[in-house]
């Protein structure tokens, strides 16, 4: 039934598709969808604004509008079926996933530093090197918070397009990290703020490099460790790297704990 209550708009002008919004809202009535924050069904909004101050671009407003009456109850199914989406695979026949098994691995070789930045983006010859990961396994949604490698770690935070489009990942940016990677855009992102915030309470984190494309719903990775950092209390120094479509680095910069 529709009736005229307060309810989130969005200015898709001024939207730039960052994601900030999104773990802001506890009922989970935003989502990034085509690059776009959208409000994923009228019902879902309670219309009290907590996502406002999370939209560094101002895109986000209460207005007044004849809208679907606010359901608590389809709510808490719509959150219980995201949460249930991450535990809802398939088991192997040999019983369960061996990507979840921890691993911990013996330190690489080093490899050559690159002497500068462009030199980083172009690799002299696509030769067989030994990896630089020290861990096993490595997306955000199979990390538990007590992982023994996560102790104490120099945490990197990949999104997953970055291991494509950057040639020099393992030489570069991998050597000294404990790497957990994933996509703002398709995963969940209170999952991804609450295992955060997990890992910053009990690990003793010692610092964070996001690494980024230049998408926009890629933006969204730093404000997600950014809420997991509130949630949990801490602070921690972070920079953020933006790699660009082609793997050129764009943009490296500290990004200032709240």
């Amino acid at each position: 039934m529709k009736v005229m209550r307060k309810i989130i708009e969005i200015d898709e002008e001024l939207c730039d598709g960052c994601g900030n919004c999104v773990p802001a809202c506890a009922e989970g009535a935003l989502e990034i969808i085509d690059g776009k924050a959208r409000v994923v069904a009228d019902f879902y909004c309670d219309g009290l604004g907590a996502c406002l101050g999370d939209c560094p671009t101002g895109a986000l407003k209460i207005i007044e509008r004849e809208a679907e009456e606010f359901d608590e109850e389809a709510v808490e199914e719509f959150l219980t079926q995201k949460k249930q989406q991450e535990t809802n695979v398939l088991p192997m026949a040999s019983g369960g996933c061996p990507s979840a098994r921890l691993q911990t691995f013996g330190a690489a070789e080093p490899f050559p530093a690159a002497e500068s930045c462009s030199q980083a983006n172009t690799p002299t010859a696509f030769e067989p090197a030994e990896s630089a990961l020290t861990h096993w396994p490595v997306q955000i949604m199979l990390v538990p918070p007590t992982a023994p490698f996560l102790k104490g770690a120099d945490l990197m935070v990949l999104a997953d397009c970055v291991a494509v489009a950057f040639p020099g990942l393992h030489r570069d940016f991998l050597p000294g990290k404990t790497v957990m990677m994933g996509c703002p855009k398709f995963d969940d992102v209170e999952h991804y703020v609450e295992k955060f915030s997990q890992i910053f309470q009990q690990a003793g984190i010692k610092t964070i490099t996001a690494v980024i494309m230049e998408v926009p719903c890629c933006s969204g990775m730093p404000g997600i460790i950014k809420k997991g950092m509130e949630l949990s209390g801490v602070s921690i120094p972070m920079e953020q790297v933006v790699i660009s479509t082609r793997g050129k680095i764009l943009e490296r910069r500290q990004i200032q704990a709240a």
